[in-house]
């Protein structure tokens, strides 16, 4: 009985020693990853088992022989023990990592549907408002002149026609924040959809006194994307610098080709620049930027940028920001587009470039 009670407290020690030694271990690794105390919380289960069998062994005096053999035994158990729970460490650190990044994504979303709510609340008050005072002023006759009552219609009208916008707008961007667009890829010449949409600007451009000017004329890329929606985003873009560019300014679309194939646009203008701390967010849903930035004929929507990015994203592209000479400028990268086996599209093919507005 003494032997037992000895050899009892023998183990107990020593695998209280490697406990001990663990803990400091764990205590110094405090703010490292899950995977890495899951590892030392490991080790510290099979030292401590190892420490008490070999120590036990050894008091008892066990032939050479045998302490190998059970050396062995111990070694390979661990062994396996130690690579089954390495491996499920990195599985639960993962799991982990990811739970937590989905709840901040969750938590994000939420707050941007939070956000995007309350905008909405705000911008579809005041011209309901509006509309319901002057179709009430319409039926009661209060108005009956028939130039006031013209204006009426047509002020009614135009507040229809920007509300029917914004409920378009906000139906393209649930699409893609649900990850539900369906694009049908082909090789995209940019030169024709910049054309067609500077042709669609025009006439707003000209409202404003601003001139719209495409370089270069001919050698536009091809790249691959979906018509439909790269001719939204370049339509958006071209319509934002418009909005935001005072009268006789000037708004001018590049594009042209990397080392790597791909093909770029971007789209410059005469603003007067964007403040450094509003760059970061002018792709975020519903941001106008400063006043220094807000025209004084009116704001916008605030989801045209929201939506440029979500559609060239979806698209495998980058879009970014940055202020230049007088003004910004956006620039939109796209992958490059592929003919025959894989190989990029000539540069400029498709029509003829955009000529300037």
């Amino acid at each position: 009985m003494p032997d037992v009670l000895r050899t009892f407290a023998l183990a107990l020690t020593v695998s209280l020693f490697v406990a001990v030694i663990g803990l400091v271990v764990l205590r110094a690794l405090r703010g490292r990853s899950v995977t890495a105390h899951i590892v030392v919380i490991l080790f510290i289960t099979v030292l401590s088992v190892l420490a008490g069998i070999v120590s036990s062994a050894l008091a008892m005096f066990i032939s050479d022989h045998d302490l190998d053999v059970l050396l062995i035994v111990v070694g390979t158990a661990a062994t396996v023990s130690l690579a089954v729970g390495l491996w499920a460490a990195r599985r639960l650190a993962r799991a982990s990592m990811w739970a937590v990044e989905a709840r901040e994504r969750e938590r994000t979303a939420e707050a941007r549907r939070r956000e995007l709510v309350a905008w909405v609340s705000h911008d579809l008050r005041t011209p309901l408002a509006g509309l319901r005072a002057m179709a009430e002023a319409l039926d009661d006759g209060v108005v009956d002149d028939p130039e006031t009552v013209a204006e009426y219609h047509r002020r009614i009208s135009a507040e229809a026609d920007r509300m029917a916008g914004l409920v378009d707008d906000l139906f393209e961007l649930s699409r893609i924040n649900a990850g539900a667009l369906r694009l049908a890829f082909a090789d995209v010449p940019l030169g024709e959809l910049v054309s067609d949409a500077i042709a669609s600007a025009s006439p707003l451009a000209a409202a404003e006194r601003i001139s719209i000017v495409a370089e270069p004329t001919t050698g536009w890329p091809v790249v691959r994307g979906s018509v439909p929606e790269l001719s939204r985003v370049v339509d958006n873009l071209i319509r934002n610098a418009i909005h935001y560019t005072p009268p006789d300014g000037t708004v001018t679309v590049t594009g042209g080709q990397d080392d790597d194939g791909g093909g770029w646009l971007a789209v410059s203008d005469t603003c007067g620049g964007i403040p450094d701390a509003d760059l970061p967010r002018v792709f975020d849903v519903a941001f106008r930027g400063t006043p220094a930035r807000t025209p004084a004929r009116g704001a916008g929507g605030g989801l045209g940028l929201a939506i440029v990015q979500g559609l060239v994203e979806a698209q495998h592209g980058s879009v970014a920001a940055s202020n230049v000479g007088e003004g910004c400028r956006f620039i939109v990268r796209l992958p490059s587009a592929l003919m025959g086996e894989g190989r990029p599209a000539r540069a400029g093919a498709g029509r003829p470039g955009p000529a300037a507005a």
